[in-house]
């Protein structure tokens, strides 16, 4: 073992954690836990993963660094496993990383110092091929401007910042053409050449959709993707994480909803069901607003999977408010739930609201997640006997475009395209 690097939370840590190998590959044997903080759960796996590597590892250098070692840098330094703190601030920054005269590396060990000013001499890592993946994760974005009363995450994150398009272009020739030097600029020679590195560029962010909002000229995210799909017109798959329906541009919409290229697979921070819970959470959309643009999609794009983040047991739900959240389930049609029990996170304003008692909040977790299930299972029905272009994945499956997951075929290699027509399902999995 040289490094290992755990990366816990969202799509974006898994994309920076890939940068955070690159950056320790030459160096002496770490450890680094890429924490998050987005519950007090997550917290909590974060430090069981410090402890669980730290015997797995008693001799190398552990590291944690992320959202939690970053909110709560203190804590995070003062376990006994922990040998230092790196912020998120400087985690992307290679000199972090580096190792000193003497060994060890040189890393932040209060999690306190600042970021780089635009045009520092300091390397930032913008976006790596995740390379133990089938497809690239690409940052495209980093940090939050908005203030709901749940989140604790900006505190982790900061302002938001746009990675800028001849960038973000970079980033994602480096995925798709392994070693290569400015191919976009003439793309569909380069493309010619068949050096794939992946078949599928995720785009991610914190707060993806607020792309553009902080670069000249406010560009929109339907901007980014279309130059995009225009700069690389072989890449067979572009995907989006987790986008904010009331940032959704017109560009990006049509893209969404008529492009083969951008994958039927969208999924909302809707958080609430219930308009109430929604002001409380200062969230910028209604329950009406969120399933008018789920009806919109679906009419243009019957094929698109809805997914959404939804939260459970927010201070002050009712039992009227709980089945607001359970029923927008089902008037969306969402098939990709990620539902989270409410937990209070120390200094923000629904941490001083009245709680809701925590079974409670779990028995509406639970709740929530059975009506997600219901409708997964419908949908797969549908499913059954339509061929669909696979990406396989290592362990014998793979994901269609809207992100339903299939057996594919033994043998065929991982990261590569195949067709697969389902005639059941095992398991939640189409075969």
């Amino acid at each position: 073992m040289s490094v290992e690097v755990v990366s816990l939370g969202c799509r974006l840590n898994i994309a920076e954690s890939e940068a955070i190998r690159g950056f320790l590959a030459d160096g002496p044997p770490t450890v680094v836990v890429n924490s998050c903080a987005v519950t007090a759960e997550a917290v909590r796996q974060s430090r069981r993963a410090v402890r669980k590597l730290r015997r797995e590892h008693p001799d190398a250098r552990l590291v944690v660094t992320g959202c939690a070692a970053t909110i709560e840098a203190e804590a995070f330094a003062a376990m006994a496993e922990v040998d230092a703190v790196v912020s998120n601030t400087v985690k992307l920054l290679e000199q972090s990383w580096l190792p000193r005269e003497g060994g060890g590396l040189d890393v932040v060990k209060d999690g306190l110092r600042p970021p780089p000013s635009r045009g520092s001499n300091e390397r930032v890592a913008e976006g790596r091929r995740v390379g133990s993946h089938t497809r690239a994760f690409v940052p495209v974005q980093n940090g939050c401007d908005h203030a709901c009363t749940f989140c604790i995450i900006p505190q982790g994150r900061g302002k938001s910042v746009s990675l800028p398009i001849v960038d973000v272009l970079s980033a994602v020739e480096n995925a798709i053409f392994p070693n290569s030097t400015n191919l976009h600029l003439n793309a569909p020679k380069a493309h010619q050449s068949g050096h794939w590195g992946v078949n599928e560029v995720v785009l991610t962010g914190v707060d993806v959709t607020s792309w553009g909002f902080d670069l000249p000229n406010a560009p929109k995210l339907g901007n980014l993707v279309a130059t995009i799909l225009e700069a690389f017109p072989t890449l067979p798959r572009l995907r989006l994480s987790s986008l904010d329906g009331v940032e959704i541009d017109p560009l990006l919409f049509d893209l969404i909803t008529s492009e083969p290229r951008v994958m039927p697979h969208i999924h909302l921070s809707l958080q609430s069901g219930s308009d109430m819970v929604l002001k409380r959470m200062k969230r910028r959309h209604s329950r009406a607003r969120a399933i008018d643009l789920v009806q919109q999609m679906k009419a243009r794009r019957p094929d698109i999977a809805i997914g959404a983040d939804l939260i459970a047991g927010f201070p002050t739900e009712t039992a009227e408010m709980h089945e607001e959240n359970v029923s927008i389930v089902r008037e969306c049609g969402i098939v990709h739930g990620h539902i989270f029990p409410y937990s209070p996170r120390p200094g923000t304003p629904a941490a001083r609201m009245p709680q809701v008692d925590p079974v409670l909040v779990r028995e509406r977790a639970a709740e929530v997640r059975a009506a997600v299930a219901e409708e997964r299972v419908r949908w797969l029905a549908t499913l059954i006997g339509k061929p669909a272009e696979i990406l396989a994945e290592r362990d014998g499956t793979g994901h269609a475009g809207h992100f339903a997951s299939y057996r594919v075929p033994q043998g065929v290699a991982a990261g590569s395209l195949v067709t697969v027509t389902p005639t059941k399902i095992v398991e939640g999995i189409l075969e």
